[in-house]
């Protein structure tokens, strides 16, 4: 992919946007007197702002690269992490959950976990969380700094530095108000710079039915577009319908699932885990100003949320789209190949005696990547007829490469869209994006390693200011962690795979800790303990003995013993996800109804829904009843689903 010259429009839209988020900070610093200012926001951003923030500290990398990506493999089944794995779970998040966060005025998610059980689960839950949100922003980092190369041409660790810079210090300066503040820009900046590329893409394939009429080729015979092995097909809806292919069973659509492990594994365990426990969200919802305000941030939320999907999934259904169609000559990218391998291949190329088998199992080696043989051996004849250029040679084999680096999706649709000023609004929206990220889960880093493992384990009773100093030398420190983790993650191509498998471990075990805390007053805390940490160690047993078609033993599983195999990553992480929920919730049941009670009803009230006073708004307007709403976003939620039956 060869770097893109910016022009002077774009280079004003970018660093006008990075003066203004660092701006924010400076503006906030003033007023960041008190470790509760600095790190909890001092509950008291409005429910629009946090609202907003909510929803943008989850489009990071992994939302945006992740879903263009998936739109790609999936088709519109990937809108199932919206409409069956986000929405339910916000909902049950502001009705449900909510009163208890902000009513026990936890600071964060393990500190409530302490109050509710004992120290061991606030600390086996506050490491594994710190560690998990280091990765996830080194991920961020490692997937920004490589599109600044790939697009810019920028070095690898320069814009590492940059990035890293820019996030440190509108953080330092301003703390979780600056965050917040800057997400709500970085949700703007993320609709105003993609929401033209979908137009544009839609647009050059002749609108949604053309698009679908394309799909549905593609779907009898995936193979053409190296979506699938040949000999592969499916129904004619596999990527335009979003629920028949998956109640068909698990041969019957890309993703490899059945009803089951979508609704069970994705809809209940994966969903709840991650919007019901995950702090780096919840966060959000506590620094809202009061209990109505805290209730109604994933109301807010869910709204844009909802729809969402024709945002960042259809730019990956127009891309197989563009690709099954050759006079808009364009591909999904091929993974990234080095220039010394295209060279070799091109030597190859010329070299060839005859446009035979051998010529085909030459250039692949030389590439180091899987081949269309058909497209090798029309490149080696062509290039016998008349000498081809080195140029010519390289697109030849570029298009000829039979895999698909489908997290590249977004990334060439900005360049064959955007012009400039338009590319500079979606470069910097992918900036935002993945600053967002970056941010989110720095902040929420800095509040549980000061509250919830520094003032808990190491240094309790210290003055306030000296947590706001800790809090500030560890949003360095994360900062720090982070750029190794990006290194780290630059090592593996599957390092996208690895936190979302990451993900899985923590936050699906978690939430069988927090269903029965939260419900079962006779859940005690060596029963919690216990089946957090076997829920953790039941996901790692589940991972080593299973892998996904096509992958070897290794980090991506099996690396015990391969027991089963699964359609698709995917399917395996859903599976996963159930397996570990059901791990963690047997064994803290069975472990609670052994051991003895620590806590009375008097010290549970406030943390457990039986114990604890309902909260009355009636005398609310309906549209500020967390209830209410609530319902009328699952009526919507349910016609999408319809809709796209």
């Amino acid at each position: 992919m060869q770097p893109i010259q910016l022009q002077w429009i774009d280079y004003t839209i970018l660093i006008a946007y990075v003066a203004f988020v660092i701006g924010i900070g400076w503006t906030l610093a003033r007023y960041m007197k008190t470790s509760s200012d600095f790190l909890t926001s001092a509950r008291s951003i409005p429910t629009w702002v946090t609202g907003l923030a909510f929803i943008s500290a989850n489009l990071g990398a992994l939302e945006l690269v992740g879903m263009a990506a998936s739109g790609a493999k999936y088709g519109i089944a990937t809108a199932h992490f919206y409409w069956v794995g986000a929405i339910p779970a916000m909902i049950f998040l502001a009705v449900f959950m909510m009163p208890f966060y902000y009513g026990s005025k936890a600071r964060s998610v393990p500190e409530y976990l302490k109050m509710r059980f004992d120290e061991r689960v606030r600390a086996l839950n506050a490491i594994a969380f710190a560690v998990m949100t280091i990765f996830a922003s080194g991920i961020s980092m490692d997937a920004l700094a490589k599109l600044l190369n790939q697009l810019l041409g920028w070095n690898y660790n320069f814009g590492l530095l940059i990035c890293s810079a820019v996030v440190l210090v509108y953080v330092l300066k301003g703390g979780l108000t600056s965050a917040i503040y800057t997400e709500v820009l970085q949700f703007f900046m993320i609709v105003l710079g993609f929401a033209p590329v979908v137009y544009l893409g839609l647009k050059d394939v002749g609108g949604w039915g053309a698009m679908n009429h394309s799909l549905q080729a593609v779907a009898v015979n995936p193979s053409t577009v190296y979506l699938k092995d040949a000999g592969t097909t499916y129904a004619a809806n596999a990527w335009t319908s979003a629920w028949q292919p998956v109640l068909a069973g698990p041969a019957s659509n890309p993703m490899g699932v059945d009803w089951f492990a979508m609704l069970f594994g994705l809809g209940f365990v994966l969903s709840f885990g991650y919007w019901c426990t995950n702090f780096l969200v919840v966060q959000r919802a506590m620094a809202a100003k009061n209990m109505a305000a805290a209730r109604n941030t994933p109301l807010v939320a869910a709204i844009p949320k909802m729809f969402f999907p024709f945002l960042v999934i259809v730019p990956g259904m127009i891309a197989v789209a563009l690709t099954s169609m050759p006079d808009k000559n364009y591909r999904i990218p091929p993974p990234i190949v080095a220039q010394a391998n295209y060279n070799n291949a091109i030597a190859t190329v010329r070299q060839a005696k005859a446009a035979d088998a051998d010529a085909v199992k030459a250039v692949g080696a030389a590439l180091g990547q899987k081949v269309d043989s058909e497209k090798i051996l029309s490149l080696v004849a062509a290039n016998k007829s008349s000498q081809l250029t080195d140029v010519q040679i390289q697109q030849g084999l570029y298009n000829s490469i039979a895999e698909n680096y489908y997290s590249g999706v977004i990334l060439s649709l900005i360049k064959k869209y955007c012009p400039p000023g338009l590319f500079g609004l979606a470069l910097t929206a992918l900036l935002a994006s993945f600053m967002s990220g970056m941010a989110g889960n720095v902040t929420a880093f800095n509040t549980v390693f000061t509250y919830d493992i520094y003032q808990a384990y190491f240094a309790p009773g210290k003055s306030d200011r000296h947590y706001f100093l800790t809090g500030k030398v560890i949003t360095v420190v994360g900062i720090l962690l982070s750029m190794g983790a990006a290194y780290f993650a630059s090592m593996y191509d599957n390092a996208m795979d690895i936190i979302q498998l990451v993900f899985g471990f923590v936050n699906a075990p978690l939430f069988a800790t927090f269903l029965l805390g939260m419900f079962w007053k006779r859940t005690t805390g060596t029963g919690a303990f216990i089946g957090l940490f076997c829920g953790i160690a039941g996901s790692a047993l589940f991972h080593s003995l299973t892998i996904a078609h096509g992958n070897l033993p290794g980090v991506k599983g099996g690396y015990l013993h391969v027991a089963q195999e699964f359609p698709s990553e995917m399917a395996q992480n859903f599976w996963l996800a159930a397996f570990a929920f059901i791990v963690c919730f047997t064994f803290t049941l069975v472990i609670s109804l052994a051991t003895s009670r620590t806590k009375t009803d008097a010290d549970l009230k406030g943390l457990v829904y039986s114990l604890t006073p309902k909260i009355v708004d009636n005398n609310q307007p309906w549209y500020l009843r967390p209830a209410i709403v609530g319902v009328v976003l699952l009526i919507v939620c349910v016609i999408l689903n319809f809709i796209f039956w």
